[in-house]
């Protein structure tokens, strides 16, 4: 294997311990593998994580009960690859380096993203099975008809104290981008003043000047959302997936952060793991964050995922936990 060493000269074995350079890889928690030119990006991102590790280490013979994972895999050599595969022969854990840290953290690291990753069916095969897409419309309609008990008659009384605090209509309406890149019209109860975009389109901030009193508690309680089962029974949302955005806002988002569309492969949510596992932001590092979350969704989507996101939710609106 004399690329092997050769490439392991030219990059050296880098380890989580840089202090101390002279450390036996063997204490690394996972063994990392990857092109010479990724080298940069995988330190950044296992660093900012505290995953101990060691990069590039092809001098690693005892192989029992490793962690070895692999990125970019496909720009491998044959010698690399006949590694990698000695390593699964001798018993080691082998798998994406994507795919550990979706385990280990709770969202995908969007920095790793790449074509082929997308390309990969198994990554994503969620999007082409129809059984779930019939289970999850199953699960929305259900909701649907079990909230409506209680969201008709919190829905009028929401209604009549908007109506008697500020002027404009009680609901709220507005293009959003959902499943396809397709928009459709998200509708909500009112909870700014009705001249709350008079200077043009912004974010909505934590302690937003422009929410009303009635607007104040009705975010906070999520009950500002309870329209939106109307978009549920129109099939344009889905009670639980990444939260619809505005176009104005994704052109500028996706400029910044990879990937940003692919949100969209998948139908919005009034409800999602970003919003149970992440406090509200309004800007891009919240955003970068949120993707992260949306697309471990989109990956890891299931029914059992579902029923826990909307426990996590109903506590929420329960004990009024939301920002």
């Amino acid at each position: 294997m004399s690329d092997i060493t050769s490439s392991t000269q030219d990059s050296e074995i880098i380890t989580a311990t840089s202090e101390t350079q002279t450390a036996a890889t063997t204490t690394a928690a996972i063994y990392v593998y990857c092109p010479n030119d990724q080298i940069s990006t995988i330190t950044a991102v296992l660093n900012k994580n505290n995953i101990n590790y060691a990069l590039n280490d092809y001098s690693l013979v005892d192989f029992k009960n490793k962690v070895i994972c692999h990125y970019r895999s496909a720009e491998f050599n044959d010698d690399e690859n006949a590694f990698l595969i000695t390593a699964t022969e001798s018993g080691a854990w082998i798998e994406p380096l994507v795919s550990y840290l979706d385990r280990r953290l709770g969202f995908t690291e969007t920095e790793l993203l790449h074509p082929h990753y997308f390309l990969h069916q198994k990554s994503f095969s969620i999007l082409s099975n129809k059984k779930n897409r019939v289970v999850k419309r199953i699960l929305d309609i259900a909701c649907v008809i079990l909230l409506a008990k209680v969201a008709i008659p919190l829905g009028l009384i929401t209604a009549l104290l908007i109506k008697l605090e500020s002027p404009g209509p009680i609901f709220f309406r507005q293009k959003r981008v959902g499943q396809y890149n397709q928009e459709f019209e998200v509708i909500k109860f009112r909870s700014m003043r009705n001249d709350a975009e008079k200077n043009g389109a912004q974010w909505a901030s934590k302690n937003d000047a422009r929410v009303t009193r009635v607007g104040k508690f009705i975010r906070k309680t999520r009950i500002d959302e309870l329209p939106q089962l109307i978009n549920i029974l129109k099939g344009e949302m889905s009670l639980v997936g990444p939260r619809p955005e505005r176009e104005v806002f994704i052109k500028d988002l996706e400029t910044q952060i990879p990937y940003y569309r692919f949100r969209h492969a998948i139908k919005p949510g009034v409800t999602g793991l970003a919003q149970v596992k992440y406090a509200y932001g309004a800007s891009v590092e919240d955003a970068v964050w949120k993707h992260k979350y949306d697309i471990h969704y989109i990956k890891h989507q299931s029914l059992r995922m579902d029923l826990k996101i909307i426990l996590r939710t109903v506590k929420t609106v329960l004990f009024g936990m939301g920002q």
